[in-house]
């Protein structure tokens, strides 16, 4: 039995050191680019506006390559709004932790 289990238990363990596939420089460089972003009032708002005069615009008239170039426009402006929202983000199992550590002590 204690054969057979540790190198199940090694197999196991060793799963998660499994290294995920890696992402272009690119993406990377957008996503330091994005989270580096702090918005103040003013520009959250010319980005907001932007993202209405977009969203009013008549797109079936426009070409192919215009369609895209703003398809573009408003992920990114949406990507900049979102990543400028600075707030805290916790997981279920932090809230669970904090409460089980509230009723200990």
């Amino acid at each position: 039995m204690k054969k057979r289990f540790i190198p199940i238990v090694i197999a196991l363990f060793s799963i998660g050191f499994i290294s995920s596939p890696a992402y272009s420089k690119e993406k990377n460089k957008e996503a330091i680019e994005a989270k580096d972003v702090d918005l103040t009032e003013e520009e959250a708002a010319v980005l907001i506006d932007r993202l209405e005069e977009i969203k009013s615009m008549d797109v079936k008239e426009l070409p192919r390559t215009e369609k895209v170039a703003l398809r573009k426009e408003v992920k990114a402006i949406e990507k900049t709004l979102r990543n400028g929202n600075q707030g805290i983000y916790l997981s279920t199992t932090a809230i669970v932790i904090i409460i089980l550590v509230l009723f200990i002590f």
